[in-house]
């Protein structure tokens, strides 16, 4: 049974990476069919919006199918195997002692395997929910604009990943853990501007002084979500414009 389940957990993972790679190759296409049409030829602009949007919904429908055989393959696979354990029910030796580092090690894996699953469940999720026709939409809006969507892990991170890659093509390297130490001295420097926008969730109080240091050390410490204040934070430390495109309309910071 285990071995099965590991052998799913790695066809899964496999066909992650894949669809990842694809999409990779796909953006590049992409660019390429951009680079072809003068940004002057307003009437071939716009049958390429069309055409790019066709091809990204293309290989949505196609990896939503993928994942979702995938699925019902996995499921068929362990109703035999649980038929063929109980028909083959045998008592085993007690394994032998597992050594606290290889329980650390195990646990880590053990985790990292759950994290890939939330990942490809949430991407089969997305594929048929709101959160997939709101990228499309979003997609076709950035194709008019010649831009296009960029794949950031959610892992906690990924606001100050997205900074990152984008200081990067204005030669301006700066590291994730750079930019989240940067983020907490800036606003511990600054307790009046930052404090008084930072309840506590429970009671709806503000935070004490001890609730704000340690939601400082969080941001440098732990992968905690950045949001509003650490934006605000970063346009005004770095001197720069953060520019976010909605469904609905645009924002800029």
């Amino acid at each position: 049974m285990e071995a099965i389940l590991a052998e799913e957990l790695a066809e899964e993972e496999q066909l992650v990476r894949r669809h990842r790679k694809e999409k990779k190759e796909l953006q590049a296409k992409i660019q390429g069919m951009k680079n072809a049409v003068p940004k002057n030829d307003k009437k071939r602009r716009k049958q390429l919006t069309e055409d790019v949007a066709k091809l990204e919904a293309e290989m949505e429908q196609k990896h939503k199918e993928e994942l979702e055989q995938l699925k019902l393959t996995s499921k068929e696979s362990k109703i035999d195997s649980v038929a063929v354990n109980i028909s083959n029910l045998v008592l085993e030796n007690q394994p032998p002692r597992i050594s606290k580092a290889q329980k650390r090690r195990d646990k880590k894996a053990a985790l990292e395997k759950e994290r890939e699953e939330r990942i490809a469940e949430a991407e089969i999720e997305n594929l048929s929910g709101a959160r997939h026709l709101e990228s499309e939409k979003l997609a076709q809006i950035l194709a008019a604009r010649q831009l296009e969507i960029k794949q950031i892990p959610s892992d906690g991170h990924c606001m100050y990943r997205a900074i990152e890659d984008q200081l990067k093509e204005q030669k301006c390297p700066l590291t994730v853990a750079a930019l989240r130490s940067q983020t907490a001295e800036y606003i511990k420097g600054h307790v009046e501007d930052f404090l008084p926008f930072l309840t506590n969730p429970n009671t709806g109080d503000m935070y004490t002084l001890e609730e704000f240091r340690k939601y400082c050390d969080d941001i440098v410490n732990t992968a905690a979500w950045g949001g509003q204040l650490e934006i605000y934070e970063t346009c005004i430390r770095l001197r720069r414009t953060l520019q976010f495109c909605y469904t609905v309309g645009e924002h800029s910071s």
